[in-house]
């Protein structure tokens, strides 16, 4: 059965167990709370919350039902479990500033296509052809061959020199790189 949360501050005698249960096992809980964390943060967080539930079940300030220091460990390693398995706790990520989400500009994207566009249309058809069915369809050799219907070396050779010719023609359009 669980006790019901405690809105008032307690007896005097409550809070004397609490400081005594406090200064017994605060400095163990906290390195224990600290190791199984990795986080000072966490760990303070982890401690707090399990002495908090301490003092929410008064059964565990009575020293003659059982060790204590067992029960608080107990507590703490299953706050730390239950955060774990937390969706929220994966997502979360700790930040000073909210990361600005950057936008490609699609500006100097669209103006390379266009130049490409016109350096390939200056190619001869024969060199076009090639690349279309090459780099553009991702046709292998063998079956840009079987497309076209020429050799596959006639292939290899208009891939290599319509490639030369599409890097000048760039070249002289500016382009660089």
């Amino acid at each position: 059965m669980r006790a019901r949360p405690r809105s008032d501050v307690g007896s005097s005698d409550e809070v004397d167990l609490m400081r005594a249960l406090h200064a017994e096992h605060g400095s163990a809980l906290w390195s224990y709370a600290l190791r199984i964390t990795g986080d000072r943060g966490r760990a303070e967080d982890v401690m707090q919350e399990t002495m908090l539930r301490a003092w929410r079940n008064p059964q565990v300030l009575d020293q003659t039902r059982g060790s204590a220091r067992a029960w608080l460990f107990t507590v703490a390693r299953r706050i730390v479990i239950d955060e774990w398995r937390s969706r929220r706790n994966r997502d979360e990520i700790a930040t000073a500033e909210v990361p600005e989400v950057p936008i490609e500009d699609q500006t100097d994207k669209a103006l390379q296509s266009w130049l490409v566009a016109d350096a390939i249309n200056q190619l001869p058809k024969a060199h076009r052809e090639v690349l279309l069915e090459c780099y553009y369809r991702g046709h292998s050799v063998a079956e840009a061959a079987h497309r076209l219907g020429i050799p596959e070396g006639t292939v290899k050779s208009r891939t290599h020199y319509a490639l030369r010719a599409l890097r000048l023609a760039l070249q002289e359009m500016g382009v660089s790189g």
